[in-house]
């Protein structure tokens, strides 16, 4: 079974904050996290549920962020 956070697809995730004029750093500075975490994040090596849940509320589309289940069960709760 493949780790949850491995088809997350970074460059589309770095491509929709270029688009709002964000980047990673202004994400790790609005979240109060190291860049390195949110990169990571980004990049699927981690799943941080502060970074997920800010990129859905930026409007990230989810198929994107290859969301684990308690990430998406939160979204429906």
């Amino acid at each position: 079974m493949a780790a949850v956070g491995r088809k997350r697809e970074a460059w589309r995730i770095r491509e929709f904050l270029d688009g709002l004029g964000m980047c990673m750093a202004d994400v790790a500075r609005d979240l109060g996290l190291s860049r390195n975490l949110v990169g990571e994040t980004v990049k699927g090596a981690r799943n941080n549920k502060k970074v997920l849940d800010y990129l859905r509320e930026l409007g990230c589309p989810e198929k994107w962020l290859d969301l684990p289940e308690a990430v998406k069960a939160r979204k429906a709760a």
